[in-house]
């Protein structure tokens, strides 16, 4: 690809690295820009090159302060539409206030529709996500979203590192997450199982009851986000009480808040595989427990196709080569 088709990549402050991956992955430069606070707090955005009647890319992730990288895309795309870009594509590999989706109690917020809202306005032409948390957020935009899937990269990492060691079962550990594992499930050929739970309130579990065989089979727990752990923890726990060889768990978004690293460690967990959607470098460093794979490429694809004019949906069961 060559730098002249008027495609411009911007990065946003929350996974510059992640950023540099999908540039370099398209044989591009980031487009200058320069993002920061002002001391009273305010963003400020000066974007360093013209993007006028150009097709420009902004790749911000909802991860860490979630507030001002979000006010940071708002910002960086209002600044693209007023300098007459061509189209603006807001890359966002985890999509912030995506649990937020529904009114599951009196007089709760819908955040995730109000953020679909807020980018539109901004002037976003195209949303790029992965694994949104619910795919009904697709339908709080008037404008198009594409939601790619880490599926094809999971059953990857999968069939090439875990399934040398054995008979592997895919387990769900929640009912929301049991099309996903049955998807994994069909697509290796495999058994899969279902762990039940009773919440007391939210991000606590009191009681896990499992719905399946798994003695003497490698055990890999998937879901869309990883954020205080303690549902994984309980999980393997429960799966190892009914006599798991092992267990594995594969997790696109690693949010890891709180004590998420203290209870992956004490934890009965082989490993927990992640992907670079949000950035976690200095919890590798804390727990040596963690493993990544890289969509960067899925991503970078996914741009090169929109670009081109041609079909995403290649990537929802292939991984570029």
């Amino acid at each position: 690809m060559t730098a002249g088709n008027s495609i411009k990549i911007l990065a946003g402050n929350s996974h510059i690295e992640f950023s540099r991956l999908v540039a370099k992955r398209l044989g591009l430069e980031l487009a200058k820009c320069v993002v920061l606070k002002y001391s009273n707090q305010e963003t400020s955005v000066t974007i360093g090159e013209s993007v006028r009647d150009e097709d420009v890319f902004i790749i911000q992730s909802g991860c860490g302060e979630i507030n001002d990288h979000l006010m940071e895309l708002l910002i960086m795309i209002s600044a693209c539409k007023t300098a007459s870009a061509r189209r603006i594509t807001a890359v966002i590999p985890c999509f912030p206030y995506a649990r937020q989706d529904r009114k599951d109690k009196s007089r709760a917020p819908i955040t995730a529709k109000l953020v679909a809202n807020m980018l539109t306005v901004a002037g976003a032409d195209h949303v790029i996500t992965m694994d949104l948390h619910a795919s009904q957020i697709q339908g709080f935009f008037n404008i198009p979203v594409d939601n790619l899937y880490a599926e094809p990269s999971t059953l990857k990492y999968i069939r090439d590192r875990i399934m040398i060691e054995g008979n592997v079962v895919i387990v769900s550990p929640d009912a929301g997450g049991a099309k996903r594992a049955a998807s994994i499930a069909d697509n290796l050929g495999v058994d899969f199982a279902l762990i039940h739970k009773e919440r007391k309130k939210a991000n606590e579990v009191s009681r896990m009851v499992l719905v399946g065989e798994v003695r003497d089979l490698i055990c890999v727990l998937v879901d869309d986000m990883a954020d205080t752990c303690g549902t994984l923890g309980l999980a393997a726990e429960t799966l190892i009480g009914n006599g798991a060889k092992k267990v594995y768990s594969i997790v696109t978004h690693a949010v890891l808040s709180g004590k998420a690293i203290s209870v992956i460690n004490n934890s009965k967990l082989a490993k927990v595989v992640v992907t670079n959607t949000i950035p976690h470098d200095d919890k590798k460093l804390l727990c040596e427990k963690l493993d990544t794979i890289d969509v960067s490429a899925t991503f970078a694809e996914a741009i090169r196709r929109t670009h081109n004019g041609e079909s995403v949906s290649y990537l929802f069961h292939h991984v570029p080569s």
